[in-house]
């Protein structure tokens, strides 16, 4: 096989979490593949210090971000910037990583010049257009155009199956996140012991982990999530709340308003990947609107609460590992205080994490290497 050209698209953190371990499985072959980092820096901060954490850094950086753009302003620079990348670039496969404008527009610019799109990820639905917006709708149209199409369950090829993809394209891969987690040293972890203890933040049994930034949750629902939060941070004044918070002043205003003066609440700017995987592995309940952490955090037996009303994560739920309970002030104060009203060993999940088990990387790549040779005869 001669050497091909591989490009990853990437531009918010997930992907660059979900997507390093493919980069680096595919780069100890280098008389194989060629690997060209493109960056978008739709996330440009958080995107490219978690590249740092795995070792890695963008061969292209596209800096398409604005203020207060509109998503068709974001979705017509970023195309007009892959377009030049894949100009001045021989590339034989582009691949990307779940549902974001990024991964629209490289399958798209790919498309446009009939260069092969293999989709990690793939499959996630939740067949509701407007949840999550605009997500749904991107990794369901990035499907029509993808060659490969790397499903992490049996669910997700099901679901492609259903929409006429054909079968010799999908493959079950699990989910790369798990990989991701596998990487991470005890150095790495006993730097994260550290970061907090200089936070003032003592990581113990009695610590809750909250992270919500998605676009559909902007306006009332996250006025009724944060009254939702601030009655938890009341009635269970003895447990620590700690929250990343999302630079969107959509959420980041809110969040400080409503719980900036509480003592046991804890507002901290976006973390680094092992900084928060270090909360996840520590945490007592996770509240999220976040894909990612409903993946990770079976690995670690943590109890989490989906603060979404549909999710494309349907597994966890189906395992007993996460509840749904959307922006529902009811739910989320009910379920959290039965959890919270137990130790932390008495609500630990044993069920295994549906996700994977961190050979999904070493999967993609023979896989790739499998397609390219039948590309060859």
């Amino acid at each position: 096989m001669n050497k091909k050209n591989i490009l990853f698209v990437f531009g918010t953190r997930p992907e660059v979490i979900k997507l390093a371990p493919v980069i680096l499985e595919l780069r100890k072959y280098p008389e194989q593949y060629r690997v060209i980092i493109c960056n978008t820096e739709q996330q440009k901060e958080l995107s490219n210090q978690t590249l740092a954490y795995f070792g890695l850094q963008a061969d292209i950086n596209l800096d398409c971000m604005r203020p207060n753009q509109t998503l068709a302003e974001v979705q017509s620079r970023i195309l007009t910037s892959l377009d030049k990348v894949f100009e001045d670039n021989k590339i034989d496969a582009t691949i990307v990583q779940g549902d974001t404008m990024t991964v629209l527009c490289g399958a798209l610019t790919s498309f446009y010049r009939k260069i092969p799109v293999f989709h990690v990820e793939a499959g996630l639905r939740s067949y509701d257009i407007y949840e999550p917006f605009p997500e749904e709708v991107m990794r369901q149209m990035t499907s029509r155009v993808a060659s490969l199409h790397f499903a992490p369950t049996e669910k997700n090829k099901n679901a492609l199956l259903k929409e006429d993809i054909a079968e010799n394209k999908i493959y079950v891969t699990g989910n790369t996140v798990i990989d991701a987690l596998f990487c991470l040293s005890n150095r790495t972890m006993e730097q994260a012991e550290i970061f907090f203890k200089e936070q003032d933040i003592e990581v113990d049994d009695k610590l809750v982990l909250i992270t919500a930034h998605r676009r559909e949750n902007h306006g009332e629902r996250i006025d009724r999530i944060l009254v939702a939060i601030e009655t938890l941070v009341k009635s269970y004044s003895d447990h620590k709340f700690v929250i990343p918070v999302h630079p969107n002043p959509n959420v980041k205003c809110k969040i400080y308003s409503r719980l900036g003066e509480y003592e046991n609440v804890y507002l901290l700017k976006p973390l680094d990947y092992p900084y928060l995987v270090y909360l996840m592995k520590n945490a007592k309940l996770i509240l999220t609107d976040s894909g990612g952490i409903q993946e990770e955090a079976p690995s670690f037996g943590c109890p989490t609460l989906v603060m979404r009303y549909e999710t494309e994560r349907q597994e966890g739920i189906d395992a007993g590992v996460s509840v749904l309970v959307g922006a529902e002030y009811d739910k989320i104060v009910s379920y959290s205080s039965e959890i919270l009203s137990k130790t932390r060993e008495e609500t630990r999940l044993k069920a295994l994490n549906p996700y994977g088990k961190g050979d999904s990387s070493e999967t993609i790549e023979r896989i790739i290497k499998e397609y390219f040779k039948k590309e060859m005869v």
